[in-house]
């Protein structure tokens, strides 16, 4: 499972759930909603997971006919808006507007309050799209070829920076290394802003930002990207190669996006907002808030939704034990 891509994993069962929900019964269906439906995002606002939930929420209540309320409940890395939505009954009206991050604090080691698997029921992918890598102008590696050979001649030598210590921009630069078999040196930030300071300042040598964050920097001259990790080049930087075409076969790495509720909710409600969110996601208004995050759109059944959640888990669990990663 390990070999396998998140998009091949969103893939697998993607018919048969499609199938198996056709029979959900649709008289529930019918009747809901009947009041206001509450979208948690569980971090403050003004960052991506706030602004793409809101531009869904007001397109899912257009279609829903009934509103759907955006609340920031932040704080914990997330973990509290998570568990609020965990043990919300499980009648639709309170769903959770996740990301990339729920995976990585599930795979941490830290004490959580709810199971991620068991205790959410995954309702649909938003979107997903990659990260870049990104040297300070000084670094000789033109290429990421380059870079990985500089790596190799002085292990240790090239440090990266992060938005903090267990965030997807650590873990996933260090499933890279992983990858390219070289060791890097973390210097965690409280914040990517932070970091990109000190990466433009020549006190940093590389990061892995998405896109969307490092585009302006890449495109002004103040660093240099060198790839992105999408299986497909990205529209906001088309001049990038891929990772896998620029001299890491196979590495892919992107951030994504999705709608979770609690565990047990009924399968005519979930069919019901899986549906209306995958019709939402071709609405170009949408694509284009989607497109300036450096995302695309990810419409896929539930059950396809919910084989990402393990895979991730699993994924980012093996590269903590195995590279020895202290998270805390």
């Amino acid at each position: 499972m390990s070999n396998l891509t998140r998009r091949a994993v969103l893939a697998i069962g993607a018919a048969a759930a499609a199938t198996a929900l056709l029979f959900a019964h649709t008289s529930a269906q019918a009747a809901y909603p009947e009041r206001p439906i509450k979208l948690i995002v569980p971090f403050a606002p003004g960052g991506s997971n706030d602004i793409l939930a809101r531009v869904l929420a007001e397109k899912l209540g257009g279609r829903l006919g009934q509103p759907v309320i955006v609340e920031n409940k932040a704080g914990a890395g997330g973990t509290i808006g998570t568990d609020f939505v965990a043990k919300s009954p499980p009648d639709g009206y309170t769903l959770l507007f996740a990301s990339t991050s729920i995976t990585t604090n599930a795979a941490s080691g830290k004490k959580l309050p709810y199971d991620l698997v068991k205790d959410l029921q995954p309702i649909g992918e938003v979107g997903a799209g990659p990260f870049v890598v990104v040297v300070n102008n000084d670094v000789k590696a033109k290429t990421l070829k380059e870079l990985i050979e500089l790596a190799r001649e002085k292990p240790g030598s090239i440090t990266y920076g992060t938005a903090g210590i267990g965030g997807i921009n650590h873990l996933g630069t260090e499933l890279f290394a992983s990858a390219a078999k070289i060791q890097l040196v973390h210097v965690p930030y409280k914040g990517i802003g932070p970091a990109f300071t000190d990466l433009m300042g020549g006190n940093l040598q590389m990061a892995l930002p998405t896109v969307s964050s490092a585009i302006a920097y890449i495109q002004s001259g103040k660093m240099r990207g060198l790839c992105v990790t999408g299986a497909q080049r990205s529209p906001l930087a088309p001049e990038l190669p891929t990772c896998s075409d620029a001299g890491l076969p196979g590495f892919q790495l992107e951030v994504w996006w999705g709608i979770l509720g609690p565990a047990k909710m009924p399968p005519a409600v979930v069919k019901r907002l899986n549906e209306e969110l995958n019709t939402v996601l071709t609405q170009p208004e949408v694509r284009e808030v989607l497109a300036r995050e450096g995302a695309t759109p990810t419409p896929v059944a539930p059950e396809a939704f919910g084989k990402l959640i393990p895979f991730e888990l699993a994924r980012w669990s093996k590269l903590i034990k195995d590279a020895n990663i202290q998270t805390e």
